[in-house]
């Protein structure tokens, strides 16, 4: 494999210097190695040859038939010149198109010749045809039937003569020429999961003799990716949890207790309660604490973060919560301010609009020790923001915040604080256990007491009348609605309602009513203008874009209507739902959509009427779009790129492998044992850019 891995792929046979550019440009493929492993997406069934007389219907599949060529023409001139050739299996004819390089299909294929084709075929003028389809002798391996590979290529690869079977055939003649493939897993591994061996593998993975043989394929691979994945994320969670030292706060004190007994807005659920005993037996170990909170909107992780903080505050040290918006941070200060006032806490606002001489103030007070909660955007994490002793650290809605940035908090203190980071945006289990792998999970899935779940709606634009009509009762009730638009100003493209002419109509439906507006590219003073006055209630309507998606909580708003819903996502709708329900009257989240939708778009939509459980929606939405796409969620990486497994659908072969790493960890915390120096190696070699994972929170 070390041989494989170190080959420029322009050695290998028909490649080149030219192709092997374009290859690299074009998916990275550099070595024999990186061929090995560009692996097929889908799989075609060649087992079965048709007949033409058979062929029926529109809309035939691909299939194969075997026969000969009675005769060639070359037709038309120039760049219009194109070769038909007569083929017949003596059940019927077809004729076979060639568009591209039409002399040179010319001198490769013979009348009289057996040939097995393979491509769709298309009735044009009452006759069958086939355009530039797959054509070989019936001797060769791609002729003998079985499963094909159909892999990802690119317009420049196709213009260059690259197909499926280019690689398909570049593959078998490299594993033909390799005499050894390297085992990559331990034997024990091997025999306890029951795992094909590498080079059966990838046989099988490039010319799957039978699906059975290639489901076997697909696990070895899989479970080959997701187990390295794990060990190397379980190894430095180990290392740093062994070796990272941390505040020891063993006080629950004044601040913590008055707090509690004084000033608690409404009784912690279960769920707070367990998760708050979760942060204090880590904040007791005299080891870093490292813990995501994921609790869905509404959940209390506030009231969660501040309790926790209030630790640190009695074992005299400072805290810190970092927001990746200003309006985020500015609702959490005015929030924590509020319940702490009483008690002489002293918190302060820090953002990029802080003006110089509270910016000196805020400075001074943390310095001298006297400010003991800080609240910000990421201008907290400036150089010039120097704490007298910082031992915590909040981070809400950390996945907007990059890694580099969220380390930087770690320089604060000679000793790196405790850290809690939150999201409301549950993460699905396969992504926890993978991006998150390295840190302790704690779960809020209760609601406070009081707050009765959202009904969400789904409407058409028929329904728009009584929709309105139902928004008016609310408003006679002296509630408050939210609007919102997927886009700023009309776009002739997209056929979707602005906000900008959205916000016109509105006014003009509910002339008795004042409206605010808010969206993304509003002046900073203008935004915190109009959703100053939507929270004080001096406008009962807001009209926005998703801008007020995270942040935004006005309890007397108890209907959202989201139009053209089936532009956004399940996560970003799941969140918008979350800006209503937070008082305790009966909230409605109104999904407007057309009629007429995609089948997979209507099924998210329902599925959105069906549950408010953010955490069975996360994982529906990443079962329908794959993981890259949640929320950045996995903008803070993975060490090393997946060629085959899929977060999304893989969950299974997840726990299989965080199983198996656990398993060899536990036995061998080091890797020192000769049986495992395989593992070693590999993750040399995987992770030539090691992370280190006690830096990422």
């Amino acid at each position: 494999m070390e041989r494989l891995r170190h080959t420029d792929i322009k050695y290998l046979r028909g490649i080149g210097p030219r192709r092997a550019e374009l290859l690299d440009k074009s998916f990275g493929i550099k070595t024999y190695y990186d061929m090995l492993y560009h692996f097929p997406t889908h799989y075609v069934d060649r087992t079965t040859i048709r007949r033409i007389a058979e062929f029926e219907g529109e809309d035939m599949p691909a299939v194969q038939v075997r026969g000969r060529f009675v005769s060639f023409n070359m037709l038309g001139e120039g760049a219009k010149m194109r070769l038909v050739g007569l083929f017949s299996d003596k059940s019927g004819t077809m004729e076979i198109v060639w568009f591209q390089r039409a002399k040179a299909m010319r001198d490769i294929y013979r009348t009289h010749t057996d040939y097995t084709v393979f491509g769709k075929p298309t009735l044009f003028n009452g006759r069958w045809s086939m355009v530039h389809p797959e054509i070989d002798p019936p001797s060769t391996p791609l002729a003998q039937g079985g499963f094909r590979g159909v892999y990802p290529l690119t317009e420049q690869l196709r213009n260059k003569g690259f197909t499926s079977r280019t690689f398909a055939g570049a593959s078998a003649e490299i594993l033909a020429g390799a005499q050894v493939i390297a085992e990559t897993l331990p034997p024990h591994i091997v025999s306890r999961y029951a795992l094909l061996d590498l080079r059966t593998a990838l046989c099988a993975i490039h010319n799957p003799p039978t699906m059975a043989v290639l489901d076997r394929a697909r696990l070895r691979l899989k479970f080959e990716e997701l187990f390295y994945l794990q060990l190397d994320i379980q190894r430095y969670a180990r290392r740093r949890s062994s070796t990272t030292q941390g505040f020891r706060f063993p006080r629950i004190g004044q601040f913590f207790n008055n707090f509690y007994s004084q000033f608690l807005p409404f009784p912690l659920t279960g769920a707070q309660k367990r998760v708050i005993k979760e942060i204090r037996a880590d904040m007791g170990t005299g080891r870093q604490m490292n813990r995501l909170l994921q609790g869905d909107v509404g959940s209390g992780k506030t009231l969660v973060a501040l309790l926790t903080m209030l630790i640190a505050l009695d074992n005299g040290f400072q805290a810190c919560l970092m927001a990746p918006t200003e309006i985020l941070a500015t609702q959490h200060y005015e929030t924590i301010r509020e319940m702490v006032a009483p008690m002489g806490v002293n918190v302060r606002l820090l953002t990029g609009s802080t003006r110089k001489k509270e910016r000196d103030e805020i400075d001074a007070q943390l310095r001298d020790g006297s400010l003991h909660i800080l609240i910000g955007t990421h201008a907290v994490i400036e150089d010039r923001v120097k704490f007298h002793n910082l031992g915590y650290v909040v981070i809400d809605e950390q996945h907007r915040f990059g890694v580099a940035q969220r380390a930087r908090l770690w320089t604060k203190n000679v000793i790196a604080p405790h850290v809690l980071v939150m999201t409301a945006t549950p993460i699905p289990r396969t992504l926890a256990m993978t991006v998150y792998g390295d840190l302790d999970v704690s779960v809020i899935d209760e609601l406070p007491p009081g707050r009765k779940p959202v009904q969400t709606l789904l409407r058409y634009d028929e329904n728009r009348l009584a929709t309105y009509q139902g928004i008016a009762r609310q408003l006679k009730m002296g509630r408050q609605v939210y609007i919102v638009y997927p886009l700023i100003k009309e776009n002739e493209k997209l056929d979707l309602r602005s906000l900008e002419e959205g916000y016109e109509n509105i006014c003009e439906i509910y002339r008795d009513y004042r409206v605010a507006y808010v969206h993304g590219k509003l002046k900073p003073e203008e935004k915190d203008y109009q959703m100053s006055i939507f929270a004080s209630g001096e406008a009962q309507i807001l009209v926005s874009t998703t801008v007020i998606e995270v942040g935004v909580n006005v309890p007397n708003a108890t209907t959202m209507l989201i139009e053209n819903a089936e532009r956004f996502g399940l996560s970003q709708l799941h969140q918008l739902r979350g800006r209503v329900g937070r008082g305790e009257g009966q909230s409605y989240c109104i999904l407007m959509t057309k009629r007429k939708i995609a089948k997979d778009t209507r099924k998210r939509l329902e599925l959105m009427t069906a549950t408010t459980n953010g955490f069975e929606i996360a994982e529906a939405d990443m079962q329908m779009r794959g993981p890259g796409d949640i929320e950045g969620t996995m903008q803070s990486g993975i060490p090393f790129d997946l060629h085959i497994a899929n977060l999304a659908t893989d969950g299974q072969i997840v726990q299989m492998a965080r199983d198996a790493a656990c398993e060899v960890l536990d036995a061998d915390p080091d890797l020192t044992n000769p049986a495992n120096a395989v593992l070693v190696r590999q993750l040399s070699l995987l992770n030539s850019r090691i992370r280190d994972w006690s830096k990422i929170s």
